[in-house]
């Protein structure tokens, strides 16, 4: 397979991680739960609702009784553009992602504690683009879908009045289903195209997270979340060896190694120059250089013994560190309503060589707006937007020539809460 790996190789990451298409401090979400994320996700000196599980822990303190909230949000991309110079000016044929999640908390009777459980998607959904110009004269499709979603138990607890520290174990879940020129195979396997179903991954990791309240008015916070390696294993690739005379041959053990959640260090900062106004602040190391530096697709057992024992390809990621800095505030309009609104910047963690149209994460600034109803005493309703601002990126590559792709969308978060 070395014969097409330089061209192949191209395309793996392409396909790898199209949920850049909305989750843009690199594979992640800006925030998790409608508070957090209206605030721009500057959220871990908040952290007062179940999305605590996966900010921030030790704000689990701030849950008295019992809590569940159950959010959902929808993406509508405005500008998920491909330009190649093979004419092709194509938007995704997929113009809509939905996600959501929820969680439990509540107060322990014998020990100043809260421990909660929490299902939250980290990413999803997928880029497809399909009947596009190739470089080999021919039109196909390349799509992929690839999702990750943890289920967090965790519990935070009060040391004394000042103090709040808090843990959290997150199982995670991570597929991938990929499609790249799967009808296309150029002569003696310079290139073949492939499809790729059902590779996965199972792993655990924590989070750990400590909030000190000066005084009534002001709250400083910290979390560090620790690398979660996603081998993404148990697959099946069908390769396109036509042009070899073999057909399409399906190698019945593939996997994706390489990708990871990486390592993060979080510190935050909230404070009430009213009583009505909430201001919160977050700078947020994201480790991306260690998470994503290379990554390997590899398909063995194939079921034609003429075929290669192996189809393997090695793609660089070389991602950067990301620094993101989030801005929010919350303000009480009255006893039943809060207004929120936040900014969130992180400058794109991908090298420009590296982009394309399924490796969408440019975008950098999000603009945040919502509000929240308490609707009864036990129930609340919150919902907002997110604005995701348009950005493009130019590179160049082997199987798109001087390229372009573009982005631009907009979220809707709603979240149903009820305190008891």
């Amino acid at each position: 397979m070395h014969l097409f790996t330089r061209l192949s190789g191209v395309a793996l990451l392409f396909a790898l991680f199209n949920p850049l298409a909305f989750a843009t401090n690199g594979i992640n979400l800006i925030g998790f739960g409608t508070e957090s994320t209206l605030m721009g996700g500057a959220d871990i000196a908040v952290a007062r609702d179940t999305s605590a599980l996966n900010t921030n822990p030790a704000g689990l303190t701030q849950i008295h009784g019992q809590a569940f909230d159950g959010f959902a949000s929808g993406l509508r991309t405005f500008d998920l553009t491909h330009k190649d110079s093979f004419g092709n000016e194509k938007h995704a044929d997929n113009e809509y992602t939905f996600l959501g999640g929820g969680g439990y908390a509540a107060s322990l009777n014998s020990v100043p504690c809260t421990a909660g459980v929490g299902l939250f998607s980290q990413g999803g959904a997928g880029g497809v683009f399909k009947n596009i110009n190739t470089a080999f004269g021919n039109r196909d499709d390349m799509s992929s879908l690839f999702g990750i979603a943890k289920v967090i138990p965790g519990i935070g607890c009060k040391i004394n009045d000042a103090w709040s520290v808090g843990a959290s174990l997150a199982v995670t879940y991570a597929g991938v289903k990929q499609k790249f020129f799967p009808d296309t195979s150029v002569g003696a396997a310079p290139f073949a195209g492939y499809k790729l179903d059902d590779a996965s991954a199972l792993k655990v990791g924590f989070k750990l997270g400590v909030q000190y309240r000066v005084n009534p008015s002001l709250t400083l916070a910290a979390a560090y979340t620790e690398k979660t390696e996603l081998p993404l294993t148990d697959g099946e690739l069908n390769a396109n060896y036509s042009g070899m005379g073999l057909g399409v041959v399906k190698y019945r053990n593939a996997s994706v190694t390489g990708l990871a959640l990486p390592r993060e260090v979080a510190l935050g900062v909230a404070f009430k120059p009213v009583e009505a106004w909430l201001l919160s602040f977050k700078v947020n190391w994201i480790n991306w250089a260690d998470a994503v530096k290379s990554v390997t697709l590899r398909a063995t057992d194939p079921e034609n013994a003429l075929a290669s024992a192996a189809y393997q390809i090695v793609t660089a990621g070389d991602w950067k560190n990301q620094w993101v800095f989030a801005s929010g505030l919350a303000y009480n309009w009255n006893e039943l309503t809060t207004i929120y609104a936040g900014h969130n910047y992180g400058k794109n963690p991908i090298p420009s060589q590296n982009s394309s149209p399924l490796l969408a994460g440019i975008l950098e600034h999000h603009i945040t707006l919502g509000a929240a109803r308490q609707i009864s005493p036990q129930w609340r309703l919150t919902g907002g937007v997110e604005y995701m601002l348009p950005v493009k990126e130019n590179y160049t590559s082997p199987l798109f020539g001087n390229a372009e792709v573009r982005n631009e969308a907009l979220f809707l978060h709603l979240m149903l809460s009820r305190r008891w």
